[in-house]
């Protein structure tokens, strides 16, 4: 997911790790699978690399001057799009005749207009 937000800030960074998400587990389905668990306390070699996942996530959200307990709800706001959407796709689940690249164009889009309103409003506050 790194390169997918190197040179790139705000509504692009974010949409591009959406994008590098999705196909990670589209190309890799049983690694997606493995890394898509919740890890076990002692478990601190997979504990480093979900971190490291959310920081690169966390340093695309920056942008958006985001307080922490925000920051925090809109990570796991798109880790539950990503993940749900991905999962749904790897179980077959999407088998309408409707391009699911343009579906999960329309969520991301939609999710980061979310953002920007939250984000007007936390500063308005």
């Amino acid at each position: 997911m790194l390169p997918a937000a190197v040179g790139r800030s705000g509504d692009k960074a974010f949409r591009e790790l959406g994008y590098a998400y999705v196909r990670f587990a589209k190309k890799h389905p049983g690694l997606y699978e493995a890394t898509a668990r919740f890890p076990e306390p002692d478990d601190i070699d997979l504990q480093q690399s979900q971190q490291s996942v959310v920081q690169i996530v966390v340093q695309a959200l920056r942008e958006y001057q985001l307080d922490e307990d925000l920051l925090i709800h809109i990570v796991r706001g798109l880790r539950s799009i990503l993940h749900g959407f991905s999962s749904i796709e790897q179980m077959g689940g999407f088998r309408l005749a409707v391009d699911t690249n343009q579906s999960f164009e329309i969520i991301i889009n939609t999710f980061i207009e979310g953002i920007h309103a939250v984000a007007r409003k936390n500063t308005n506050l």
